[in-house]
């Protein structure tokens, strides 16, 4: 009754089956460390097909409810696994490193004498990443995967458009360092961006911030400092080149707000290029949102009843389901990118102008980055967010580091849907600098708010000056579902600082994490018929 009652207050509906649970079952993993699972059953179904959860956060408390107990109601059979090296699993977590224990683990659950011939996984964000880590070895007994938030790498999501990921990294850290039973998930996913934002602030070297977050150096961190996006460290935690060998169906939810979204839709599309017919939901969402919780679950339940109960009778039946920001509504389709969207290019204009017309000849528009004062963040993806992740920009836009380039007022609704991109031509004085481009919704009483951004580090000959220093770049936003409407005006901004969501550029080419010189960027953004710069907006068409 504790556990039925656990699960209504976590807004969970409760199945029809009475639910009995084993603790502490050992797992062998290959090198010898016994991992700890509980199994959630419902008492009267014989050898239910499982549900199989592998997890960092522990295997009770709200984890077990969500992940446990509500499948087990339902009908299935859940296993809930603490990852090696916490809540009683032996070992020292070493975190993206989980395809041999996960392997270790389908094996043993094949062997139970419960255990029917059927499985399936799920979870969000890290409890997805095991997902990917498994699936493409994982045989033919696993019949379909559920996961939400979460990609087959975190290689570009650690490095965002070549800029570290500061604030989400000293995050997760903090909140793997100090969970040390089931419940201080709760308290500690508070407390973290906190801790992170005051050691981002501190401003000392990269190097030191895990320790003023944490109360200790954590390895992992630094090995996020001192490794790339393209070493051996990542590529042996990624598993993108296997998503195209997956058999089973995936059902994917992301938010628009969410952190790893982009590199969630690269799974999507690799899917669907080797033929297979994923689903996948993109709602209003940050990362860790609650409605975005809640609402997986009973998504799950009817993807596991279409897949290990062959029960599709709950299934939509367009596989893609989008909400659609400023519209307030939810749409279906039948693919992503959905079809039919008209590309256009929305160009920079002189005196701060936005239009699709492509803009005459002017003078470039000038401004200056100090890394010492780093252009910060306000607003849009993130870990765990303590603002709402649309948030006004008046402020941040007043800033002599920011630039905007705005529309004139709608006379109808402008309707996008699907990749955001930016094609600026740009020259610095310095090789390494960084530029980063955000959208907003300006509203008619001057509320602007962020629905999409990216970024872009710049390193020597990546990309290359031409003659006159003019550098072409390429900016990759994160998509966007959005209704502009009739009255509003779309904006865009151009900074070369997003702090603490990424790491400052010093300007110098050292170290990330032990750099210490901070040199100012003087910037040009250009925007004439020889150097045009733009925004690239998917269009709804017109009825």
């Amino acid at each position: 009754m504790m556990r039925r009652l656990g699960v209504t207050a976590l807004g969970l509906r409760n199945g029809p089956h009475r639910v009995r649970v084993e603790r502490d079952l050992e797992v062998p993993a290959a090198d010898g460390v016994t991992l700890l699972a509980d199994r959630y059953a419902p008492a009267d179904v014989e050898r239910a097909p499982v549900v199989l959860v592998r997890s960092p956060y522990g295997r009770r408390g709200p984890f077990g409810l969500m992940c446990g107990q509500a499948f087990a109601s339902q009908g299935f059979q859940a296993v809930v696994q603490s990852a090696r090296g916490g809540f009683g699993s032996g070992g020292v977590f070493e975190p993206l490193d989980e395809r041999e224990d996960g392997l270790a683990t389908i094996a043993w659950l094949r062997e139970q004498e419960w255990f029917g011939g059927a499985f399936a996984m799920h979870g969000p964000s890290y409890l997805g990443y095991v997902q990917w880590a498994v699936a493409a070895e994982a045989g033919p007994a696993l019949k379909a995967l559920s996961m939400q938030v979460t990609a087959s790498t975190f290689r570009d999501a650690v490095n965002v458009g070549g800029a570290f990921a500061l604030e989400s990294a000293l995050i997760w850290v903090d909140l793997t360092a100090r969970m040390k039973h089931s419940l201080s998930g709760i308290t500690t996913g508070i407390m973290s961006p906190r801790r992170a934002r005051r050691a981002a602030l501190s401003g000392r070297p990269l190097a030191e911030l895990d320790r003023l977050a944490t109360g200790a150096q954590q390895r992992f961190f630094q090995e996020l400092l001192a490794n790339g996006a393209n070493t051996p460290f990542w590529d042996r935690r990624d598993f993108s080149a296997t998503v195209s060998r997956v058999d089973a169906p995936v059902n994917m939810t992301g938010g628009w707000y969410d952190i790893f979204l982009p590199w969630q839709l690269r799974d999507y599309a690799a899917l669907r290029a080797a033929g297979h017919r994923p689903y996948l939901t993109i709602g209003p969402w940050f990362h860790a949102d609650q409605r975005m919780m809640r609402g997986s679950v009973g998504e799950a339940v009817k993807w596991f009843r279409a897949h290990l109960l062959n029960d599709p009778s709950q299934l939509r039946e367009q596989p893609v389901r989008l909400f659609v920001t400023g519209a307030a509504e939810w749409r279906e389709f039948p693919d992503w990118p959905v079809p039919g969207m008209a590309e256009e290019r929305w160009h920079l204009q002189p005196d701060g102008a936005l239009a699709p017309a492509g803009p005459p000849e002017s003078d470039p528009d000038p401004y200056r980055y100090d890394p010492r004062h780093p252009t910060p963040f306000l607003g849009g993806p993130t870990l765990l967010g303590e603002t709402r992740p649309s948030t006004d920009q008046r402020r941040l836009e007043r800033r002599r580091d920011v630039l905007t380039y705005t529309s004139a007022v709608l006379e109808e609704d402008l309707e996008i849907i699907g990749p955001v991109a930016a094609d600026l031509r740009v020259r610095s004085n310095r090789e390494h600098t960084d530029f980063v481009v955000r959208l907003c919704d300006v509203a008619p009483d001057g509320e602007s708010l962020n629905l999409c951004e990216g970024m872009r580090r710049l390193v020597p000959g990546a990309p290359e000056a031409g003659a006159d220093g003019v550098r072409r770049v390429a900016v990759e936003l994160w998509p966007a579902g959005h209704r502009f409407r009739r009255g509003h005006r779309v904006r865009v901004q151009v900074a070369s600082g997003a702090y603490p969501r990424v790491a400052r550029n010093p300007g110098t080419g050292e170290p990330i994490g032990t750099a210490t010189a901070m040199l100012t960027a003087d910037q040009e953004v250009l925007h004439s018929p020889a150097h045009p710069s733009a925004v690239l907006l998917p269009v709804v068409p017109a009825r």
